[in-house]
């Protein structure tokens, strides 16, 4: 049985290769938790979680597009479906690409949805 076979619940699948980069992945990270996302490119693939029979893949690639932070401090990294817009969110895991996680951390400060200049000095 391959470490890739969908039909399994996610729990199963100790290995899987990166739908964007191809890297094969851990899925088990160093705290004990599980990562479902690539630590080098950040992406996943789309899997639906059905009541019944398990999760379905959706066939198609979730691409990282923000962070958010919880109350605990702890960083979760929202993800974008590139075929249906789904959006889903996981832990962040100590060994992801630190430059990517920071990218987008910074990026609504670097792009405001609108000019700072009309509110004066801060």
């Amino acid at each position: 049985m391959s470490g890739n076979d969908i039909s399994h619940h996610q729990s199963t699948i100790n290995t899987f290769t990166c739908v964007r980069c191809g890297l094969t992945v851990s899925a088990l990270v160093p705290d004990g938790g599980r990562r479902n996302h690539c630590p080098a490119c950040l992406h996943s693939r789309h899997v639906i979680d059905q009541v019944e029979g398990g999760p379905s893949d959706c066939g198609s690639r979730m691409s990282p597009i923000s962070i958010a932070v919880l109350r605990t401090g702890d960083w979760m990294l929202i993800h974008r479906c590139v075929r249906c817009d789904e959006l889903t969110s996981n832990p962040v895991c100590a060994d992801d690409n630190q430059l990517i996680l920071m990218r987008m951390a910074v990026r609504p400060l670097a792009q405001p949805p609108f000019p700072l200049e009309a509110f004066g000095t801060l």
